[in-house]
């Protein structure tokens, strides 16, 4: 199966962004429409609670709303609010040993779903390098100028609430934070709408893994990884599902190991059971985030695809996965 990826440098959204849109409208409206009994929010619903907790992020919005034209439903698709269910899996940890401080994660989940973007932006004159997803802003992981790293997790419950999706939520930090504390504030008080799990760190070391969701408190820890479970009854029902609580003892063995490298630790997350190969959930890519240096390494088996701040590399690379497993 094969699938290809494309770097793009876009500032802001603009005649470029809107080709992509148009291209991945229809997978849009199937993400947003998909699998939602509650009733659908309307735009100018949509823009409030935008404004209400993301004010930064309004002129993005309604420019991004303004190359459209008068769409109400591409208006809805564009707010990411009160997203549909997703369960996915992922796993991420913090290494902070020598070639550190860096994020390694893995991206699970099905090829044809997943946006093709790796895109440098700056829309307030910061530089973000992030793998994007459809349809607007959405960051699965990224990175910005000041160093800070976000990546996110499926947090493991099927709640839904009024709220926002990870994704913009992520691109929101990279966009308007510095530090982990202060990206930390802004994610535990903007309502979330699914369960997800979310690791920062900054080039100082600093780190933080958030567990987050609909039907929880926000908890705030200093567990170096992560995977698709959190601690509460609901979010460990789907655990075993998911390969979760496996994938997580392999990391966490692994990132404690005294013998571990950072080299090491990420042919660890090429192989089983970090790497799947499941059709319904392969692991799309694996990232490398170095905030001290400015770089994030792409990879998947035999291919390494670096990009740099301030260096970034418009480019493409189609990706062979063979035949994945049933």
């Amino acid at each position: 199966m094969l699938k290809r990826f494309v770097a793009v440098r876009e500032d802001r959204p603009g005649a470029a962004w809107l080709r992509r849109f148009k291209a991945g409208r229809s997978e849009a409206e199937n993400w947003y429409f998909a699998n939602r009994e509650a009733a659908f929010p309307m735009a100018a619903e949509c823009r409030t609670a935008l404004q209400q907790y993301m004010p930064e992020l309004l002129a993005p919005y309604d420019q991004a709303c303004a190359l459209v034209g008068d769409d109400e439903i591409a208006h809805r698709l564009l707010s990411h609010y009160r997203p549909p269910p997703l369960v996915f899996a992922c796993t991420q940890t913090v290494w902070l040993g020598e070639g550190g401080p860096a994020l390694v994660r893995n991206y699970d989940y099905p090829l044809n779903l997943v946006s093709d973007a790796i895109e440098s932006s700056a829309w307030f004159g910061r530089e973000v390098i992030g793998k994007a997803q459809r349809p607007w802003g959405g960051c699965l992981d990224g990175m910005n100028v000041d160093g800070l790293v976000a990546s996110a997790t499926f947090g493991g419950s099927r709640a839904e609430g009024l709220g926002f999706s990870i994704i913009l939520m992520l691109r929101y930090v990279l966009e308007t934070c510095r530090r982990v504390d202060e990206a930390v504030a802004a994610l535990v008080r903007i309502p979330i709408a699914l369960s997800q799990n979310v690791t920062l760190l900054d080039r100082a070391g600093n780190f933080a893994t958030l567990f987050l969701g609909p039907d929880r408190i926000p908890m705030v820890s200093r567990t170096l990884t992560c995977a698709n479970h959190q601690d509460t009854p609901a979010s460990l029902e789907l655990a075993t599902s998911t390969g979760s609580v496996g994938r997580h003892a392999a990391a966490t063995a692994a990132v404690t190991d005294s013998a571990m490298t950072l080299p090491d630790l990420t042919l660890r997350f090429l192989a089983p059971p970090l790497y799947s190969r499941k059709l319904k959930s392969p692991t799309v890519y694996t990232a490398v985030y170095r905030p001290a240096e400015g770089s994030v390494d792409y990879l998947w088996p035999g291919k390494r695809w670096r990009q740099r701040m301030g260096k970034f590399q418009p480019g493409d690379y189609a990706h062979d996965y063979g035949e994945l497993a049933r």
